[in-house]
């Protein structure tokens, strides 16, 4: 009998200390799951400004078509793969703050020059990380960048006479000065691309 009970003294102690390890461990678990949630919020605010700031351009875009309606610039965008207008930053902004986070700085919001028509956005959070068992990560704020990219959905052919024809995909040809130009969305898509 006395054995028995010097057997349960020694097994209460790593008791606790399983316990307590485990109880650790969750808690390490909850911090990592809510910064990565932390993270993920960052990426969502990222892409949706780069996809408005990419929309804002191509809706640019239309008015400069029908303000340059002539062959050599309709070749140079349609068919050289050339840029459009690189307006459109000031979409970004409003978008990512809608989804609680703030473009970082001046160049946080920048288009892409290598030579594709796109725009990359770097954002930040506005809340913190938040209190975890982790030292130091209640003020850490996560970043996140995304690049949206347009890509053109029409072949522009100098034919017939005086300004030619625009084929886009899934859209009537358009005789180059005649009616309404197609859409923005029937012109270009827009998609996230890798940086």
């Amino acid at each position: 009998m006395l054995r028995s009970s010097r057997e349960r003294g020694q097994v209460a102690p790593a008791y606790v200390v399983v316990v307590a390890s485990l109880l650790f461990l969750a808690l390490a678990f909850f911090a990592v799951g809510q910064a990565g949630a932390t993270r993920n919020g960052a990426q969502t605010g990222a892409d949706a400004a780069a996809l408005a700031a990419a929309k804002q351009s191509r809706d640019q875009f239309e008015l400069e078509l029908l303000a340059n309606l002539n062959p050599a610039f309709l070749t140079a965008i349609f068919n050289l793969g050339q840029f459009g207008s690189f307006r459109g930053c000031e979409a970004a902004y409003p978008m990512a703050q809608q989804n609680d986070t703030v473009v970082k700085g001046p160049g946080g919001c920048s288009p892409a020059f290598n030579g594709r028509w796109a725009f990359t956005v770097e954002v930040q959070t506005r809340k913190p990380v938040g209190d975890t068992v982790l030292p130091g990560t209640e003020t850490k704020k996560a970043t996140a960048e995304a690049t949206a990219e347009l890509e053109s959905r029409c072949l522009y052919k100098p034919v017939p006479k005086p300004l030619g024809t625009l084929t886009c995909k899934g859209t009537v040809p358009w005789l180059v000065g005649e009616g309404p130009p197609p859409d923005g969305p029937d012109l270009f898509d827009i998609r996230l691309t890798e940086n």
